[in-house]
């Protein structure tokens, strides 16, 4: 049995597509061992480019000596809740610490500021924003 050109074409691309490229990263995983609260002064909201309107919103909050860089949830996510974060607001972050791109991150499950908590998560660390869906 011999392939056609174009079958065995066809054949190489799906092998090359199921190949993971060394700059892609699945999404990090909520791991409740890791889960600790977190004080901090906000430093910046880094929101997601108009290119990549699925991207999730960050926030880097100083704790200390520290500067974490909190995974907090889609920007359309965040807009639909109405919470904003500006530079100096003090928050109370609970979350679980975890390693993306040999970089260390926190995937937030609350995030107090003021009298207000914005909830990304359930207390199994599934993120409510996939409910909608």
């Amino acid at each position: 049995m011999s392939l056609h050109p174009r079958g065995v074409m066809l054949m190489t691309v799906l092998a090359l597509l199921s190949i993971p490229t060394s700059g892609q990263s699945a999404n990090p995983k909520y791991d409740s061992t890791t889960e600790a609260k977190t004080k901090g002064t906000v430093e910046e909201l880094k929101l997601p480019t108009k290119e990549n309107a699925k991207g999730v919103a960050h926030l880097l909050v100083k704790s200390g000596t520290d500067t974490l860089d909190i995974y907090l949830c889609p920007k359309a996510f965040l807009d639909d809740m109405g919470a904003t974060f500006a530079k100096g607001d003090e928050v109370v972050v609970t979350g679980s610490k975890v390693k993306q791109d040999n970089a260390d991150l926190i995937l937030a499950r609350e995030v107090g500021k003021g009298p207000d908590t914005l909830v990304l998560r359930d207390d199994k660390g599934k993120p409510v924003w996939d409910w909608k869906h």
